[in-house]
């Protein structure tokens, strides 16, 4: 399986999970503070750079996997977050 498909998958599965209750604006706030430290974004960086060039270990293509598919999830986290805050301005 293509890792793009891969990744497509747990993107829809991730769509599908509902949060239990309703998410506080304060909680959301939380979720959305939740970041890579600085050492590994400039990991991430340095991976990037290697993978346009073609040059990519095997061990650094499952390291670059790790962090694509972590950073899908935190983007997903995140776009929750957004959501319940947005639902608590209408909501007021």
């Amino acid at each position: 399986m293509r890792a793009e498909a891969a990744v497509d998958i747990e993107a829809a599965i991730w769509e599908r999970i509902r949060l239990e209750g309703i998410l506080s604006p304060m909680a959301a706030r939380a979720l959305l503070k939740v970041q890579f430290p600085q050492d590994d974004v400039k990991r991430m960086r340095e991976l990037s750079a290697k993978a346009r060039a073609g040059m990519l270990s095997l061990q650094e293509e499952t390291e670059i996997s790790a962090y694509e598919r972590l950073g899908c999830l935190l983007d997903m986290l995140h776009s929750k977050a957004r959501q319940a805050l947005k639902k608590g301005k209408a909501a007021s």
